[in-house]
């Protein structure tokens, strides 16, 4: 059975930086692309990254580009995201997700696409 846990949120200043893990268990090979959603109070989820696990093209919202990096560790199945010069704007509810092998696709945006969901990693930055 597929879990995805996360860590590494927190509360921090703005400008700092903060380090996202999801350990997946099960097997490696059912992520076809696993991604970083996140929620603010109020708001709808939206992407922030995506990486495609077999060839590793990423993707950014372009709210993060240049600042955040998404990155995978097929052998350890975890995948971090990696978050430089914090802004308040990015404080919400951090989710890991997962495209599983037999779910449909509808593009690395699209939450429908995920069929695997961590349980979320609150991160808030103050200004």
């Amino acid at each position: 059975q597929v879990q995805l846990v996360e860590s590494g949120g927190g509360s921090v200043e703005a400008g700092r930086s903060l380090t996202l893990s999801c350990a997946a268990s099960g097997d490696p090979d059912e992520f076809l692309y696993m991604g970083w959603f996140r929620q603010a109070t109020g708001k709808e989820r939206e992407v922030v990254a995506a990486i495609d696990t077999k060839g590793g093209t990423r993707h950014y919202a372009e709210s993060v580009k240049g600042r955040f990096t998404i990155s995978r560790e097929t052998v350890k199945n975890t995948m971090s995201l990696q978050l430089n010069n914090l802004k308040p704007e990015d404080t919400a509810m951090y989710y890991c997700a997962g495209v599983g092998r037999s779910g449909g696709w509808f593009g690395w945006k699209d939450d429908r696409s995920y069929g695997y969901w961590g349980q979320g990693t609150q991160v808030t930055v103050s200004s």
